[in-house]
């Protein structure tokens, strides 16, 4: 009950959407989902990216879309890494005190990712490859695409965990988040099976914004 209690604490902390998705953005973020995964879970054991430092990068972008549900998860899961609360206040903030110098393209990368709803500029993505390694770099895009995925089905949550508190969001409805909560449940595994299909066909898991490119 305790953990439910200090979840609607930090979702009553925000009272509108800092980002807003549809929910072809979260059926597409969720076929991406088996290739991030795999990634990350082969990093469990080969640790070729330090948990720390993935941490990080998702704080990044959950700070981007402002998932209240997700800031909350991803901070307690920090803490338990061993980050200091001024680190991941700074992180959740946009701040830049703790961004350390090694890791400053890859953060940049992410709030970039963030910004482009997960569609990069094909630039962006060449830079992580060419200061980390293209190895480290499909890493660092799965951790950064994974978190994308968990804040477009988290916001809707936490606006909807608002609501139970009587602090609905402004511009939002019952409807769009019912929609999306519940059209999430019912498309993730449709989701799932195509992702795995296109990993079968050898299809690529990073789409880039032809356009930023220009």
């Amino acid at each position: 009950m305790s953990k439910i209690k200090d979840l609607s604490e930090s979702v009553l902390s925000r009272d509108e959407f800092k980002r807003k998705f549809s929910l072809r953005e979260l059926y597409c973020s969720f076929v991406f989902i088996p290739g991030a995964m795999s990634k990350l879970i082969g990093n469990n054991r080969s640790k070729l990216v330090d948990k720390q430092f993935i941490e990080r990068l998702q704080l990044a972008v959950t700070e981007v879309n402002g998932c209240a549900a997700c800031s909350y998860q991803h901070t307690k899961m920090a803490l338990q890494l061993g980050m200091s609360n001024e680190e991941i206040s700074s992180f959740l903030s946009g701040g830049s005190d703790f961004i350390k110098p090694e890791e400053a393209k890859a953060i940049m990368f992410a709030q970039h990712f963030a910004d482009s709803r997960g569609y990069p500029g094909k630039f962006a993505y060449d830079s992580i490859v060419k200061e980390y390694g293209k190895k480290e770099a499909l890493i660092i895009f799965s951790a950064v695409r994974a978190m994308l995925a968990g804040n477009i089905y988290g916001i809707p949550f936490s606006a909807f965990l608002s609501r139970l508190q009587g602090k609905p969001y402004k511009g939002s409805s019952l409807l769009y988040e019912a929609g999306m909560l519940i059209g999430g449940i019912i498309l993730l595994p449709i989701a799932v099976i195509h992702g795995l299909l296109r990993s079968l066909t050898g299809a690529s898991d990073i789409g880039f914004d032809e356009s930023l490119n220009e």
